[in-house]
């Protein structure tokens, strides 16, 4: 096994991260020891969270198997069949994530560096498909605390990056703060065949400094994938066609946080989600208790039982009555009365609850009729731009580390060696303003560079091609006025005689 070029030497913070990652690499060299870790994280709460925060985002919430339940024999509650059960969702949860991760990350990142040719090259690795790919990482973030980002060669040779759900990585950290990665284990399913008859594979890479080792997990054991065995992170020829295997120092994934605590945002959440739900099924259920559902009084009642009366009324609408002893018969239902007041009442504190604990914004709120200043609409946004400021700090530090694998994969293409250039990675919120006010307090600040002026712009998406532009209009200006003035010149000439 080689390494890639250009990595630096050991420092004394290593050796001490070294000491710390013992634990962590005894757990992987012994396959016992690294079964039972992989059986706890399997069953374990924080990844039953991942789990839940996916599958809410998608619409599969706890009240699609909500069930009716009545006090049965013995103070016992039963399951009540003959009882209306509506589900009603109403998922405030997903548009809560919607709102966060395009506040966020809706807009392309603004990448500044003072070496022209090292922003070429990352403009062209961040590109639009990884936007695409980094938007759907602050998707995984929220849903489950935390996403990881591979960096790879695909079999085409480019470089490139890959997303790993979250709840197939367990790592191996080398610190307690969870901030540097010493390995990792990734679990996931594949389909196959055994004859003629499809069937699913538990399969777990582990990935350590030294590549990737394959195993199939059967029966809670781990057993080596024959059909993988272990592997680099690229395989290349040398000049006389041999193939040389390639590692990355570091471990090739890349956590990116909601938070440091990895939380995700369902569990600030969940129970008034839930609550909503909960509030639009009961109103429907209890508008739908009708006469033919609901709690019915007995006059004389000309049958044997109570289950041949609600099946007649089931199936005809009329119940039959008779008058006896002077007393008449009849039917009567014991009335509950529903007011809607109350729900839309609970359901306008919960859905505000929501916002308010979830750290999102309103966009119906008051604040934002007829024509808002921008105190008003920073106000309004205070919130999620508190919850953005934690979150970029995570992904600031986390574009470092991914910094790193560009730089190196630079190095290693002969493209340069560009380990020790700063770059500034720039989240670009999309918040909405009062244009009118910020182009003016803009065309104010003449004190201001004419770029910081631009990249404030809010018609502006690219600084650099605007200056371009601004550049080749100032250019032809000067040409127009050259051409004026030679043109004057000749003219003066051909009155007088002469040129001035």
């Amino acid at each position: 096994m080689e390494y890639f070029p250009f990595q630096g030497s050991g420092t004394d913070t290593e050796e001490l991260n070294n000491i710390i990652a013992t634990g962590a690499q005894a757990i992987i060299n012994n396959l016992t020891l690294l079964e039972r870790e992989i059986t706890k994280f399997k069953t374990s709460q924080k990844r039953e969270w991942m789990i839940k925060g996916e599958l809410y985002y998608e619409g599969e919430h706890d009240i699609l198997t909500h069930e009716r339940k009545v006090i049965g024999v013995g103070g016992r509650l039963v399951k009540a069949e003959n009882l209306p059960n509506n589900r009603i969702l109403d998922n405030q949860y997903a548009k809560l994530v919607d709102q966060k991760v395009n506040y966020q990350l809706g807009k392309p990142l603004t990448l500044e560096t003072e070496n022209d040719t090292y922003l070429k090259l990352l403009q062209k690795i961040f590109n639009k498909r990884f936007h695409r790919t980094l938007r759907n990482m602050g998707l995984d973030a929220l849903n489950g605390g935390i996403a990881w980002l591979y960096p790879y060669y695909n079999e085409q040779g480019e470089f490139t990056f890959k997303r790993f759900p979250n709840s197939e990585i367990l790592p191996f950290w080398k610190d307690a703060e969870h901030t540097i990665l010493d390995s990792a284990v990734r679990m996931y399913t594949e389909s196959g065949y055994e004859g003629d008859k499809e069937v699913l594979y538990e399969k777990v890479e582990v990935y350590t400094s030294n590549g990737v080792k394959c195993y199939v997990w059967f029966n809670g054991r781990l057993v080596e994938d024959v059909e993988k065995p272990p592997i680099s992170y690229l395989t290349i020829e040398d000049e006389d066609g041999k193939e040389i295997q390639l590692n990355w120092q570091r471990v090739p994934l890349i956590p990116f946080k909601f938070n440091i605590k990895e939380i995700p945002l369902l569990k600030r959440v969940k129970s008034l989600q839930d609550g909503i739900n909960t509030m639009l099924s009961d109103f429907e259920n209890n508008m739908q208790e009708d006469a033919r559902s609901t709690i019915l009084i007995l006059h004389n009642y000309d049958g044997q039982n109570l289950g041949e009366f609600r099946r007649n009324l089931a199936q005809y609408g009329a119940v039959k009555v008779r008058s006896s002893d002077g007393s008449k018969g009849g039917v009567e239902s014991l009335q509950i009365e529903v007011n809607s007041d109350n729900y839309k009442a609970i359901l306008s504190l919960f859905k505000k609850a929501l916002i308010e604990n979830g750290r999102g914004y309103d966009a119906k709120d008051e604040r934002m009729a007829n024509n808002p200043n921008q105190m008003n609409i920073q106000s309004m946004y205070s919130d999620i731009d508190l919850d953005a400021n934690g979150i970029e700090t995570e992904f600031q530090a986390s574009f470092e580390e991914l910094l790193w694998f560009v730089n190196m994969h630079l190095a290693n293409t002969n493209q340069g060696d560009y380990e020790n250039e700063e770059v500034n990675v720039i989240f670009n919120r999309d918040i909405l303003i009062n244009e009118m006010e910020v182009v003016e307090v803009l065309d104010k600040s003449a004190y201001l560079p004419l770029e910081t002026r631009i990249a404030q712009h809010p018609y502006v998406s690219d600084v650099q091609l605007e200056l371009k532009r601004l550049k080749q209009e100032q250019k032809e200006q000067m040409d127009q006025y050259d051409n004026y003035e030679t043109t004057f010149k000749e003219k003066q000439g051909g009155v007088d005689g002469t040129t001035t």
